[in-house]
């Protein structure tokens, strides 16, 4: 997959800064001395982390160059390292493991979370937090819609497996299994968002930023041409135009706060 594009993902960063704000909110944690900001972006949700932990050791850390050139420019005074969520593990050169983990909209292109979020919950150093946020939207239209098109000619071949594309979720119920043995507590929930667009053309901006990256990127040029145009075809259809002239874009996302037992 081609590198992200921290532009294109920074168009819609009030819309997707809102759910890093309302999951920090549900943090335990009155102060935190290491913090690790997991798939930070291009920085959004780290400078939530360095506001709300002003004395902390904050590092974000992503596997796009592009966006960690992005979150550097924004915050020069923060570490940040080029790596890979499914094989991190705290530098025990930088101060060992975190108070608080963080991971807003960056799991759900992990794989294995059976074994991934276990891992990063004992990662924590005790009492500290495991905070994720991930789109819950695979049944959405705009996302049903990506599926099914890839499954049509002539882009399929290029696609391949749409449903190989991004990490199916276990679900409120699954998560919470994986970690309430362990944790002090467990706070799980999901919270769909309702973000008015202007058509149709900016509903595909938003997904091209993220979910329908991986899809675009595996077509020639002239393929991807075709398959956008489709895709807004059937966008404006799934969306109809409400009262203000607006498409109301529902965006359900997935919430989990587990605390480690104190030592």
């Amino acid at each position: 997959m081609h590198d992200w594009n921290p532009d294109l993902y920074r168009r819609y960063e009030d819309e997707r800064t809102r759910p890093a704000q309302d999951l920090l909110a549900r943090v335990p944690l009155e102060r935190a001395a290491r913090v690790v900001d997991l798939g930070c972006g291009p920085g959004n949700s780290t400078e939530l982390l360095v506001r709300r932990f002003a004395t902390a050791q904050v590092t974000g850390t992503d596997n796009s160059e592009a966006m960690l050139a992005s979150a550097h420019q924004r915050l020069p005074q923060v570490r940040f390292e080029l790596s890979d969520i499914a094989r991190w593990t705290p530098d025990a050169a930088q101060g060992g493991a975190p108070d608080l983990i963080y991971a807003n909209a960056a799991l759900q292109w992990v794989p294995d979370h059976e074994t991934l979020i276990p891992r990063l919950f004992a990662a924590l150093a005790p009492g500290g937090v495991l905070a994720i946020q991930m789109p819950d939207n695979r049944q959405e239209p705009t996302h049903r819609l990506m599926r099914e098109l890839a499954a049509q000619a002539p882009w399929a071949e290029p696609i391949g497996d749409a449903d190989r594309l991004r990490t199916a979720l276990l679900g409120i119920g699954g998560y919470y299994d994986l970690l309430a043995k362990q944790a002090a507590q467990v706070d799980v929930w999901r919270t769909i968002y309702q973000h008015p667009m202007a058509t149709p053309a900016a509903i595909v901006e938003w997904v091209r930023g993220t979910g329908l990256k991986p899809f675009v990127d595996r077509l020639p040029s002239a393929l991807q041409a075709s398959y956008l145009a489709e895709y807004e075809r059937c966008i404006a259809q799934a969306y109809p135009p409400r009262a203000d002239g607006r498409l109301l874009l529902a965006f359900p996302r997935l919430f989990i706060v587990a605390q480690r037992k104190p030592s």
